[in-house]
């Protein structure tokens, strides 16, 4: 009976290495992912302001009295004579 008296002993010790080396593991792929968590969160904000940039370009080109000036010079349109208008009825 006295030959296995260690073995509780051994496995216990067993199950708290392997709980410390588990502990350090996850510890480290905490540190992994929130390394990547703050990568992602930068490139976020750099796209939200880029987003923001290209909405106020997207009014500016867009905006009424240059579309009209645009249509003007390049296109060559102008507004059409009184009789040339008519109206739909439904």
């Amino acid at each position: 009976m006295r030959r296995f008296a260690w073995l509780p002993v051994a496995v216990l010790l067993a199950l708290v290495l392997a709980s410390a080396i588990a502990t350090v593991w996850a510890r480290h792929e905490s540190r992994v992912e929130f390394g990547a968590l703050t990568t992602l969160r930068h490139q976020r904000d750099q796209l939200n302001v880029e987003f923001g940039r290209l909405e106020l370009e997207q009014a500016t080109w867009a905006e009424p009295s240059r579309v009209e000036t645009v249509a003007r010079g390049k296109l060559g349109m102008i507004d059409p004579p009184a009789d040339a208008i008519g109206m739909i009825r439904p």
